[in-house]
């Protein structure tokens, strides 16, 4: 129980200090931080994808898996219809005073469905006690890596479209809650049941972070130079999910 809350807790704050970094960061800082950061969550989320989680999940001889995997890739390429890339940092903001619900409710579907498999603590402990709760880490931090970007990315967009202070900080924490209301509802799905449903669910994430990981890298819309600090961070990235085996 206290190991959830702490998890809740840290999801939650990486999400309100994204918030906290709109308001202090410079307009350019802001974009840098954003690309940066996403590029080594890139890293950090395709390393965990193939070094982490496919060998786990194959290694339960799912022949279905696959399948989980490319459903989770399409749920997140139809998601960002709706959302309009922001996943990746980009802001597409309309000084109108609208509430954009199709890009909240897009990112809020994304968030909760990869909270669910935060609720099982030991994903794929099986016969490695070794292995007893570090995919859960790796998921965790993961999430929480690339929370921090999106975060910054919603609240300047929410800025820049003139919704109100205090009603842009109520959305962004609601945005916050869904993956602390994704693992809540992990909790409530049976463990016993003959149908694999968490490593389904892992699958579907996976499939979710192999569409992100690649869009961010692939991107190369930037200058040479900007280029070489984003391959960095990449490798940075992925060289913390390697330290993590």
């Amino acid at each position: 129980m206290n190991e959830s809350i702490a998890t809740i807790f840290f999801l939650i704050l990486s999400v309100v200090v994204g918030g906290v970094l709109v308001v202090f960061l410079e307009k350019k800082n802001q974009a840098t931080f954003i690309k940066l950061s996403l590029a080594f969550s890139g890293g950090f989320l395709l390393a965990i994808a193939f070094i982490h989680f496919l060998p786990e999940l194959y290694a339960e001889q799912h022949t279905s898996i696959g399948v989980w995997v490319l459903v989770g890739f399409l749920v997140q390429l139809f998601l960002e219809y709706f959302s309009g890339g922001i996943e990746h940092g980009h802001i597409h903001a309309h000084a109108n005073k609208k509430i954009p619900y199709g890009m909240l409710i897009s990112l809020s579907i994304h968030s909760f469905i990869e909270g669910i498999p935060l609720a099982n603590n030991t994903v794929h402990g099986h016969d490695h006690d070794h292995l007893i709760g570090q995919h859960h880490n790796s998921l965790l931090l993961g999430i929480i890596l690339h929370q921090l970007p999106v975060a910054i990315a919603l609240m300047t967009l929410l800025r820049q479209s003139l919704i109100k202070s205090s009603t842009s900080w109520i959305l962004l924490i609601v945005f916050g809650l869904m993956t602390p209301l994704g693992l809540i509802f992990g909790k409530l799905i049976p463990m016993d049941s003959s149908i694999p449903f968490m490593d389904i669910l892992l699958a579907l994430v996976v499939g979710m972070f192999l569409h992100i990981s690649t869009t961010i890298i692939f991107e190369t819309n930037e200058n040479h130079r900007f280029n070489l600090a984003k391959l960095t961070a990449i490798l940075l990235g992925v060289g913390l999910s390697v330290g993590l085996i």
